[in-house]
């Protein structure tokens, strides 16, 4: 892809090219092969090493320069009458804070159209100064795909035994989706190091590491299962059939579903698991970690993380507690529209994405969140978790007792209206304290209790507006009273 844009550009004249790559030497290999095919002239330039061009002897390369405006100038040299001159100037957005090498670069650019002289800048980010902007296109070098992939780790693991079969290598792929062509091949390694064999758990450790490297995403790899889940029954099941294999279809691709519930009825717990369930890789979006000091750095921060996302497809994506991460926008709260730009371009990403990122996002006010994410097209649905009824309380207390270990024959106190999270909370302290159930939930108040209003509000929101997270259909609140009908008046005419 890279080369295909890289030569239309140069083809069309375009004298001013900016790559925004995470890997400058592999870029640079590829642009070097299409100079030696299409038989252009390259140069390259960095502040270690100076100039070089192509072909050159290493004397020559000994005195080149390192002044970069010296360097820009040089690029002229590389015209000829039948090809292309192409100079790359790696990591130079670090240098265009000088005014002297922001007109020397606009000057050459000028001349660069017509002498066919092309300044080719590789940096991790775009970065152009208002004075280039015009002048500049930007193209992006994308992250490896699975064909790639594939190749990089047949060339590691080239002895019998150390490539697992078919299925355990499509699992390696997906372990592997999002790294650079370096860290795939050093994941594929360590891997071999480690167990003589490929295996995607080496990949996965290594790549949690380069997430939390960025700091805007996390790898979530704890090991819950739905079986540990009570209750949502049909959120299962929609999600589920919505994930299942397609044959290659892209015209039907899932979107996510949005949860609305009280807190501590299930729905980070939802989250973890369905990565779990369906083999794929849970990856947790702080919008928090999204907000830099810097002008624009916040919408980048955005940009970069759902790029990551994307390139990690298929994967789960957890957004908890939506309402606090997006509750700037659309409002005057003194950040200069930050908040809204961040919000617009999670918006633009959840409608037009074409990669196979299953969007879990959790919310427990739906009254903060802007309405145009809850239209249409954004979810696949939006399901309202309630409180659970008699059977899930029953089903989510065995749980809980097994997993710490109590007397499931103990008495237990009045749990109506408990969440979920209130009946693993009383189990969890009867434990560590060691004392029965009956007086493990004199520590526990529960939500009803403290926040009742907002929790019936919550409910009678939802009631004929979202999916039951339990039972296939609308949710609809008991307590919601049908709308009262008015009373037709007829006037008599002949009264007038």
């Amino acid at each position: 892809m890279l080369i295909e844009q890289f030569t239309e550009y140069v083809r069309a004249c375009f004298a001013g090219i900016w790559i925004e790559t995470f890997e400058p030497d592999e870029a640079l290999r590829e642009i070097a092969e299409l100079c030696r095919s299409e038989e252009w002239s390259l140069a390259t330039w960095d502040v270690e090493c100076g100039l070089r061009t192509a072909g050159s002897s290493a004397a020559a390369d000994s005195v080149a320069t390192t002044d970069p405006i010296a360097a820009i100038q040089s690029a002229s040299a590389l015209a000829s009458d039948d090809g292309a001159g192409i100079l790359v100037l790696q990591n130079f957005h670090r240098l265009l804070g000088s005014l002297e090498v922001i007109q020397a670069m606009s000057r050459q650019i000028g001349l660069g159209k017509q002498n066919r002289t092309f300044l080719v800048v590789l940096a991790p980010v775009v970065q152009i100064p208002v004075e280039l902007e015009k002048q500049f296109v930007a193209v992006r070098h994308e992250l490896p795909d699975r064909g790639q992939l594939r190749t990089i780790v047949e060339e590691v693991a080239t002895e019998e035994g150390e490539l697992p079969g078919s299925d355990g290598l499509d699992r390696v792929l997906d372990s592997a989706a999002g790294l650079t062509r370096y860290e795939a091949e050093g994941a594929f390694s360590l891997s071999l190091v480690r167990h003589g064999r490929v295996e995607p758990e080496v990949i996965w450790s290594l790549k949690s590491q380069t997430l939390r490297k960025s700091g805007l995403l996390g790898l979530y790899r704890g090991g819950e299962r739905f079986d540990q889940l009570g209750g949502l029954d049909n959120l299962k099941a929609f999600s589920l059939r919505a994930l299942r294999r397609r044959n290659g279809r892209t015209d039907c691709r899932p979107k996510g579903v949005l949860l609305l519930s009280p807190p501590g009825c299930g729905k980070s717990a939802f989250a973890k698991s369905l990565g779990n369930e369906t083999g794929r890789p849970t990856l947790t979006l702080d919008f928090g970690a999204m907000m830099g000091s810097l002008v624009g750095e916040s919408e980048r921060n955005m940009r970069q993380a759902l790029r990551i996302a994307d390139a990690m497809s298929p994967c789960i994506l957890f957004c908890d507690e939506l309402e606090k991460g997006l509750s700037g926008a659309g409002s005057s709260n003194g950040d200069s529209g930050v908040s809204s730009r961040v919000f617009g371009s999670f918006l633009t990403w959840l409608n037009d994405r074409s990669s196979e990122v299953f969007v879990v996002a959790t919310c427990n006010d739906i009254s903060r969140l802007p309405p145009e994410l809850v239209r249409a097209e954004r979810f696949d649905g939006i399901f309202f978790v309630d409180l659970p009824d008699a059977e899930q309380r029953e089903t989510i207390w065995q749980i809980h007792l097994r997993t710490f270990g109590l007397d499931p024959e103990q008495q237990r106190p009045t749990d109506k209206s408990w969440t979920g999270a209130e009946i693993r909370s009383c189990c969890r302290l009867a434990a560590l304290l060691d004392v029965p159930l009956m007086q493990a939930a004199l520590n526990v108040v529960p939500v009803v209790t403290t926040a009742a209003d907002s929790v019936e509000r919550l409910r009678q929101w939802a009631s004929g507006r979202c999916l039951s997270a339990d039972r296939a259909g609308v949710f609809q609140h008991a307590t919601t009273k049908p709308p009262r009908r008015r009373r037709s008046v007829t006037t008599d005419p002949s009264s007038n």
